[in-house]
C-alpha cells in the first residue's frame, strides 16, 4: 500500500481527496492519501506546494518523490531539506490555459483590438489594417512544455515563430536558436516578445535596459513566465520613450501587485493577476497518477527538476 502526504494548500485538500484516489485506482496504484502526517519516515509519495504546511522535509527518510503542483519550482528549490527527486507539474490543463492566454494575447495586440474597443469616438480609421501573421515576427524565450506549446499554436496560425532556450532544442514549425548570440538574434525579431523562461539567477533581470533596446521598434512584451525576469525600471522606460508599444503583464517581481505602482495607471501596460495557466485539480491527479505509477513500476520520473539548472 502505497502512502502519499498531500502537503498542499489546505484549501484545496477536499478536492485532491476527492478526485486523486479515482486517478491512482484508474492507474492502477493501491494507495492511501492523507494530510496529517502520523508517521514521516512511511510516507512514499508527498504532493506539495510552497504555500502548503511542509517546510522541512528532513524526516521523510523513505519519501521516494515529491510532486510540486506548481509548474514554477523556484520557491523550493533552495530548500536544503529537499534532498528527495523532485517533479514539477506539467499536465493538459497547464499547457492549455498557458496557450490560450498566450494566443488570446498575440492575436490581441497582433490585430490592434485595443484601438477599436477603448476608442469608440466616430472616427472611421479604415487605414488600420493589420498585417498578416505570416508578416508578423513572434519571439519565444523559453521552449519547455508551455513555450514549445505555446508558440506551435502560433505556427499553427501563421506566425514566424522563434524560439530561444538555454540549450539546443528542435520544435517542428519554430526556429529554435540557443546561446548569447541566438538570444539576440531571437530578441531582434520579437516583434512581439514571450517570456516563458524558467526563474534562476541566469534569467532574473534578463529583460533589462540592454535586452529590451535589441527589440524591433514598437515591439510588444509579454510575461506570463515569472515577474522578476523584467527589469521593471527599464521596461516602463522603454514604453515612456515610445522603443516599446505595449506589455500585458501576468506575473511580477511582488504579487499581489501593489495598488501604487505603475503599471496600474500606465497607458501601454495591461496587468492579469497571475492567472495565464493556473494548475486544475481535474487534470493535475492524473498527471500525478500517472508519475506514481511509472515509479512504482520502476520507469524514470517525469519531469524530474534539474537542482543544477533550478528547472
Amino acid at each position: 500500500m502505497v502512502l502519499i502526504y498531500y502537503a498542499g494548500h489546505p484549501d484545496n485538500w477536499e478536492t485532491y481527496a476527492r478526485l486523486l484516489p479515482p486517478a491512482l485506482a484508474e492507474a492502477g496504484v493501491t494507495a492511501t492519501l492523507d494530510n496529517v502526517v502520523r508517521d514521516p519516515a512511511a510516507v512514499d509519495y508527498i504532493v506539495y506546494t510552497p504555500d502548503g504546511p511542509l517546510q522541512d522535509f528532513t524526516p521523510f527518510t523513505q519519501t521516494r518523490a515529491v510532486f510540486s503542483l506548481w509548474a514554477g519550482v523556484e520557491k523550493i528549490v533552495g530548500n536544503t531539506s529537499l534532498t528527495q527527486p523532485l517533479c514539477r507539474m506539467v499536465d493538459p490543463g497547464l499547457t492549455q490555459g498557458m496557450t490560450e492566454w498566450v494566443v488570446g494575447h498575440v492575436m490581441r495586440h497582433h490585430l490592434g483590438l485595443d484601438i477599436h474597443i477603448t476608442q469608440q469616438d466616430g472616427v472611421w480609421r479604415d487605414d488600420l489594417a493589420p498585417p498578416l501573421a505570416t508578416d508578423r515576427n513572434i519571439a519565444i524565450l523559453g521552449l519547455g512544455a508551455l513555450g514549445a506549446a505555446a508558440g506551435q499554436a502560433l505556427a499553427g496560425l501563421g506566425f514566424q515563430v522563434n524560439g530561444w532556450s538555454r540549450s539546443a532544442k528542435q520544435i517542428p514549425g519554430l526556429t529554435c536558436r540557443h546561446g548569447p548570440e541566438g538570444l539576440s538574434r531571437t530578441l531582434a525579431l520579437g516583434d512581439i516578445l514571450i517570456l516563458l523562461l524558467p526563474l534562476t539567477p541566469e534569467t532574473t533581470g534578463l529583460i533589462n535596459v540592454q535586452t529590451l533596446a535589441q527589440l524591433p521598434k514598437g515591439a510588444v512584451v509579454l510575461n506570463p513566465g515569472r515577474g522578476p525576469m523584467i527589469d521593471d525600471t527599464a521596461l516602463l522606460v522603454a514604453l515612456d520613450r515610445g522603443h516599446l508599444a505595449q506589455a500585458t503583464l501576468d506575473v511580477f517581481a511582488t504579487e499581489p501587485l501593489p495598488k501604487d505602482h505603475p503599471y496600474w495607471a500606465h497607458p501601454k501596460v495591461t496587468v492579469t493577476p497571475h492567472i495565464a495557466s493556473v494548475t486544475r485539480p481535474e487534470t493535475a491527479v492524473r498527471a500525478l497518477a500517472q508519475n506514481i505509477a511509472r515509479d512504482q513500476a520502476g520507469q524514470p520520473l517525469l519531469h524530474r527538476v534539474d537542482r543544477a539548472t533550478g528547472y
